[in-house]
């Protein structure tokens, strides 16, 4: 587009061409290319209007100030999505797409005041014990695991054997999931996201959840589960359940993406190769430029009010653009002067992502491990015929094909929780019929060979 134009150009196949249409943030053609809508939306303004999905309309926030604006004032606006007024009018079908991830649920994401203050404590508190050592030793065994699953082949979906495996059996460990319960547990998130029977997958999920904590009520253990419960704030068992399911869910996803983004930018960008060492950067640039999740914190209005010159209505759906807010043209003198860590991908305010220390530290765990295991690997095909998973929220590699020279690791044992866990775990796994192990079963199984 020439500089001097005035009027905005939408990107190839986006038909918000009328007066007054909103942009859509779904189907493969912003999958491909969000950038050319972010850049778009932005001669809006530091919002736009956009369609979630079919017939879901949203404004979306996609200035880096006012997206700090409205992610720290929770006083106008709020998170509880029972004021969404389209929902409540019976506009918004139950059964949307994007429903699952907006829907209220009692958990500390949709929660305002004292009642935030209290669910959140109990989850960021919990989630500070974690020890990083013990977060490191579980990372590296469950890598060793899946690597060696796919080692001797010489190729891999780095997402599919490996991105989209790793977080959800690190959360299995640190939530304390016994071998059954931890089957389903995966079963349910990748269901939910991956859009395969979700309501099932829900089910599924809030099920295993329930019955975690209906075991730890018995039997605490040294885990994220059982910390949780006793803590002073002294959560019921259907909060336990719901803050379990948004840790477990909200916490693999973006950690799914996270990895699968950074090991993109590594294996696609050669500066990374060449100079070596380059985890932690490749990292913070994949968190400014490709953020897990690029639009997402939705905030209702408690009251009609105006956010940087756009008027908003009480209850109206509003979301941040952590992906357009991050490459906007402000954000590139702060990164320039070395502010690499100042991104929105965390999000900020009160409701800023709870487990960021161990995101990042299991991302750079899991990454240096497969470096180090498979120090060859490389892009299988051209980086032009990858594709993106569609969605307004999430930013996702569909699949992520390398090779490598083949290699046979070494089984080793190794102390610590995961292979202790493992060991008591393993005389009542061993009788269940082989068909019916999932991966988790079959992952302790593995430890204690």
């Amino acid at each position: 587009m020439n500089p001097h134009d005035t009027a905005p150009v939408p990107p190839p196949g986006c038909p918000a061409h009328g007066s007054g249409a909103r942009v859509p943030l779904h189907g493969p053609e912003f999958a491909a290319d969000p950038q050319a809508y972010y850049e778009y939306l932005r001669h809006y303004g530091a919002a736009a209007p956009v369609e979630l999905a079919p017939g879901v309309e949203a404004t979306l926030v996609t200035d880096y100030a006012a997206a700090l604006q409205l992610l720290q004032d929770s006083g106008t606006f709020r998170k509880d999505a029972r004021r969404w007024r389209a929902f409540n009018e019976g506009k918004i079908s139950p059964d949307s797409p994007v429903a699952p991830l907006l829907a209220y649920r009692p958990n500390c994401m949709f929660a305002d005041g004292a009642d935030h203050l209290r669910l959140r404590q109990a989850v960021t508190d919990s989630m500070a014990r974690v020890d990083t050592r013990r977060l490191s030793r579980s990372t590296e065994q469950i890598s060793g695991y899946l690597i060696s699953q796919f080692a001797a082949r010489g190729s891999a979906d780095l997402l599919g054997d490996y991105a989209k495996q790793l977080p959800l059996f690190v959360f299995n460990e640190l939530f304390g999931c016994p071998a059954d319960i931890g089957d389903r547990v995966l079963f349910g998130i990748s269901g939910m996201f991956d859009g395969v029977n979700a309501e099932k997958a829900t089910a599924v999920l809030f099920q295993a959840a329930g019955e975690l904590v209906a075991l730890k009520r018995r039997k605490p253990g040294d885990d994220v589960t059982s910390w949780l419960m006793r803590h002073e704030a002294g959560l019921d068992d259907e909060e336990m359940v719901h803050q379990i399911a948004l840790l477990l869910g909200a916490g693999a996803e973006p950690l799914r993406n996270l990895l699968g983004n950074t090991l993109h930018r590594l294996l696609t960008h050669e500066r990374y190769a060449r100079e070596g060492g380059l985890i932690d950067e490749a990292l913070d640039d994949t968190l400014w430029e490709n953020p897990p999740m690029a639009n997402y914190a939705p905030h209702y209005p408690a009251a009609d009010t105006e956010l940087a010159g756009h008027q908003l209505q009480a209850g109206d759906l509003v979301l941040v653009s952590f992906a357009a807010a991050n490459t906007g043209p402000a954000l590139t003198a702060s990164r320039q002067a070395g502010s690499n860590r100042a991104h929105l991908a965390w999000s900020a305010g009160p409701h800023a992502c709870p487990s960021k220390e161990p995101a990042r530290h299991i991302t750079v765990t899991a990454v240096e491990h497969l470096l180090n295991e498979l120090p060859d690997v490389e892009l299988a095909v051209p980086e032009d015929s990858l594709t993106w998973r569609p969605g307004p929220f999430n930013r996702a590699l569909a699949t992520l094909p390398a090779r490598f020279t083949p290699v046979r690791p070494a089984r080793r044992a190794e102390p610590g929780q995961a292979a202790a866990a493992a060991e008591r775990e393993q005389t009542a796994n061993a009788a269940r019929p082989a068909e019916h192990k999932g991966m988790w079963s079959q992952f302790l199984n593995w430890l204690t060979r």
